[in-house]
């Protein structure tokens, strides 16, 4: 997607866009802007206010009489507020006086609270009164997300003249599926100026500062969806009182979600507020569906909205965070499973959704995301996530709420997603604008062969069919719990067989690895990738075998410093660019460090989070993106950004808390909650966890480091939870 931004007017490149991005939200609405919190004309990719998978602003420049403001600095602070510092170029005010450089300072507040809403704060440093017009130029075009990725549509609906309303102004574009989709917005006192262009309205504001005087203007930009014609409803109420009560909801509402989850304090401060921010981003990602329940969505801007796979894997990352999370996300699945046969959806009975979108081109048919089914595993994940969440909590009543749906999930397993009977779970393209891939790596090319040809279907993930054995045993452990053995057994059965099978098909003797996948031939796809680290955590691989996996992974070709490429950098297809073929992807790494976890393997362990934590120094707010670049680690150089990876992004962020229950040896199995031989890297002497809360019961647990060796310490202990500390 082009960008097009003049480097002297904004003070950066069109290549560092991706790089400066800075993003608020909350609920179902985003806002995604430069540093300066400007929006340009010339808009450059993805930056705007989105609302139901549609951007309701795409453009919102700020100017100081004529001039561009100065960006000073600015921050982003829970994931929903901003405070952006600017100041003035030297500008002429009047004939007869001359501001000089840096001598206005204005600081633009934001919050995001059912509507985007602005503080801006002037203040004249000079010792004479300064006259100064601040002009913002607005816009809408109403995109659709899927149009901003780079979908083609043969027509739009009808975008109309923006129009003056009481108190400020207002957008409208009329939709093909028959809603109309205005963006409303109000200001604390009346424009001196409005001048419509176009598409575009340039509001001006005149101010006169007296020296070291305080003025400030209040702004709200409300999206809304309304079904067939007509406009908004006019809200006139204070400004500046909605403005400071939604800060303080929001400053409690985040205090109470933070009160609700673990807490770390560790002797690493970097670490420590890595850990803050990535709670407050899990707060901000998670979002309410009337009728559906809340779900945390899987990333921004790509992919705001919920996704099955996504929501399914972050829940069980954080289970060591807040098992609430999981229990949400199971509810919310639970609700959207598959019912019938759909061909367009790629729907089939018991199927868990891969992603649901409520934008035009969803409502009007355009694409099949109402929702759309098209994921090999989530249906797997589901199984997996609520055997864990019982594990965790012991929560037998939820389970037997939810023992229907792992029924119809199971039954999926065997009748739908093993599409020729062979025992191993496969997928095809069905639906014109479905997805190739149906797995984790879901681009065009995500799955392809050592001579980059892409293999056809049905296609049988490696990591699938170690889901699909995980995901048997888990639901016999369920369906024991819940009084039907002879199911259980049964279940246990297919896994033994499943898990014999799976070695004579996949194993590679001549590379002591594993195939990527079986093609529709059931030949197998070779290429050296990270897929079959996801094996290790579900047990499917004997001793031996994983050994020689593990060692495959840390090869010069596979360990780039960093983490682990997805692809080996000796395979044809390899680019160290590409989304999944030679990337570094944070999840996939942990996944890969909770299998190592298993099999004893703590020396790989402790590189895989050495790599990751030094790389999250590189990135703002040290948040790990969804992947990086694969480039091999040099000298004092960072790692390198991927330009279009999401941030905040959910497994990426669920990652952290995964890596520390590997690190720290932590499991639940009802009311037991046991610790297995903690393991700390360099840069952690000790961490503690407060407010623990597994089995019937909560815990504060202490981990130090002591002559070399990690001890833990049982600080507090409330509840139905025995702690059993193993060799």
């Amino acid at each position: 997607m082009s960008t097009v931004v003049k480097q002297e007017e904004w003070g950066i490149t069109p290549e560092d866009i991706k790089n400066v991005t800075e993003v608020l939200k909350e609920g179902r609405m985003f806002l995604t802007s430069l540093p300066s919190g400007e929006i340009p004309a010339e808009n450059p990719g993805e930056l705007g206010l989105y609302y139901q998978d549609t951007r309701f602003l795409s453009c919102h420049e700020i100017w100081l009489e004529n001039t561009r403001p100065v960006l000073l600095s600015g921050v982003t602070r829970d994931s929903h507020y901003a405070q952006i510092e600017l100041t003035n170029h030297e500008i002429s005010a009047g004939e007869e006086r001359v501001l000089p450089l840096q001598t206005v300072h204005l600081r633009i507040s934001r919050v995001l609270r059912d509507s985007f809403l602005q503080r801006f704060r002037l203040i004249n440093f000079n010792n004479f009164h300064a006259r100064l017009r601040l002009k913002l130029v607005l816009g809408a075009d109403y995109l659709d997300v899927f149009e901003i990725r780079g979908l083609k549509r043969p027509r739009r609906g009808d975008l109309l003249a923006p129009q003056l309303v009481s108190g400020g102004i207002c957008f409208f574009y009329d939709g093909l599926d028959g809603k109309r989709r205005l963006t409303e917005i109000l200001f604390s006192r009346s424009p001196d100026r409005v001048v419509i262009n176009g598409m575009r309205a340039e509001v001006t504001f005149s101010f006169l500062l007296p020296p070291r005087e305080k003025q400030y203007l209040f702004m709200r930009v409300s999206p809304r969806v309304l079904e067939g014609g007509g406009g908004g409803n006019v809200d006139v109420s204070d400004l500046k009182e909605l403005f400071h009560r939604s800060a303080r909801e929001l400053i409690e509402e985040y205090s109470h979600w933070q009160q609700r989850c673990t807490s770390f304090v560790t002797d690493n401060e970097i670490f420590n507020e890595m850990i803050r921010c990535y709670i407050t981003d899990l707060r901000a990602l998670t979002t309410h569906y009337p009728g559906l329940g809340s779900i945390v969505e899987a990333g921004i801007p790509w992919y705001g909205a919920p996704f099955g796979r996504d929501a399914l894997i972050t829940s069980w990352q954080t289970l060591l965070l807040n098992s609430d999370i999981a229990r949400n996300t199971l509810r919310f699945l639970a609700a959207l499973q598959g019912k019938g046969v759909d061909a367009w959806r790629e729907e089939r009975p018991g199927k868990i959704l891969h992603e649901i979108r409520f934008g035009e081109m969803a409502s009007a048919g355009e694409v099949p995301h109402t929702p759309y089914f098209g994921s090999v595993d989530s249906t797997l994940w589901f199984i997996i996530l609520l055997s864990e969440y019982y594990y965790w909590t012991g929560d037998l009543d939820f389970a037997t709420e939810l023992a229907p749906a792992l029924n119809m999930a199971l039954r999926w397993c065997s009748r739908y997603g093993d599409l020729d009977g062979d025992g191993f779970i496969e997928y095809i393209k069905e639906s014109e604008r479905g997805l190739v891939n149906q797995g984790w790596k879901d681009s065009w090319d995500g799955v392809v062969d050592r001579r980059g040809v892409i293999p056809e279907g049905p296609i049988a993930l490696v990591e699938v069919q170690a889901y699909y054995y995980l995901a048997l045993r888990r639901a016999a452990g369920l369906l024991r719990a819940l009084g039907n053995r002879d199911r259980a057994r049964d279940l246990e059965g297919r896994a033994e067989v499943l898990q014999q099978k799976f070695i004579r098909h996949f194993w590679l003797p001549g590379e002591q690895y594993l195939a990527f996948a079986l093609d529709g031939k059931k030949q197998q796809v070779c290429c050296t990738v990270s897929n079959p680290g996801h094996c290790l955590f579900t047990g499917i691989l004997p001793e031996d075998k994983a050994a020689l996996v593990v060692r495959r992974l840390f090869a010069e070709d596979m360990y780039s410093g960093w983490g682990i490429r997805t692809m080996s950098a000796q395979e044809y297809p390899y680019n160290p660019m590409s989304y999944h073929n030679g990337s570094v992807w944070p999840h996939d790494n942990v996944i890969i460090a909770r299998g190592l976890r298993r099999y004893g393997r703590f020396e790989e362990m402790g590189r895989l989070a050495d790599g990751l934590y030094r790389a999250a120094a590189f990135f703002p707010y040290n948040r790990l993106p969804e992947l990086f670049c694969g480039f091999t680690r040099r000298g004092a150089a960072g790692p390198v950004r991927f330009p279009t990876a999401c941030d905040p992004q959910a497994w990426a962020v669920g990652s952290i808390f995964l890596l520390l229950q590997a690190l720290l040896g932590i499991e639940c199995r009802g009311r037991n909650l046991r610790v297995g031989r903690p393991v700390l890297p360099g840069w952690l002497n000790n961490v503690v966890l407060y407010n623990l809360r597994a089995g019937g019961g909560v815990v504060d647990l202490e981990f130090a480091r002591k002559e070399g060796r990690t001890y833990c310490s049982v600080l507090r202990r409330e509840g139905n939870v025995r702690v059993i500390m193993e060799p």
